[in-house]
Order: structure tokens, then sequence, then C-alpha cells
């Protein structure tokens, strides 16, 4: 009974946890995106390209963690 809370605990802390720092991280980009295109808006197209790429990356952490969730939830 213990370890099935412990493992739901675990998974809980390991999404959680795991996705703190890419919220944050998306949160930071857009921030910069958008004063950058503020103050240099005929760059657009080579800010926005970039602010994808560097969103797709933060992110694949998140879907590392959620993943780690997961294997915590139905393996362990």
């Amino acid at each position: 009974m213990e370890i099935e809370a412990a493992k739901f605990l675990a998974a809980g802390l390991a999404i959680g946890l795991g996705a703190i720092g890419p919220g944050i991280g998306v949160g930071v980009l857009g921030f910069g995106a958008m004063q950058a295109l503020g103050r240099n808006p005929e760059a657009r197209g080579v800010i926005f390209t970039n602010m994808i790429i560097m969103v797709a990356m933060a992110e694949a952490v998140a879907i590392y963690a959620l993943v780690v969730s997961i294997l915590l939830i139905f393996v362990v």
C-alpha cells in the first residue's frame, strides 16, 4: 500500500518539478523575443525562427519529465 503511494508521489514530483524549468524558460524566451521585436521589427523572421527552436528545446525537457513520470507509475 505504501509503495503505491510512493510511486504516485514520485511521479507527481517528477512531472511537477520537471515542468517548472521549461515553464520559466518559455516565459523568458517569449519576453526576450517580444522585446527584440519591439526594438527591431525588421528582424521578425530570424527572431521568430530562433524563438520557436529554443521553445521546442525547452519543452523537450518537460516531455522527458513526463516520460519519467509515466515510467515511475507503470514500471516501478
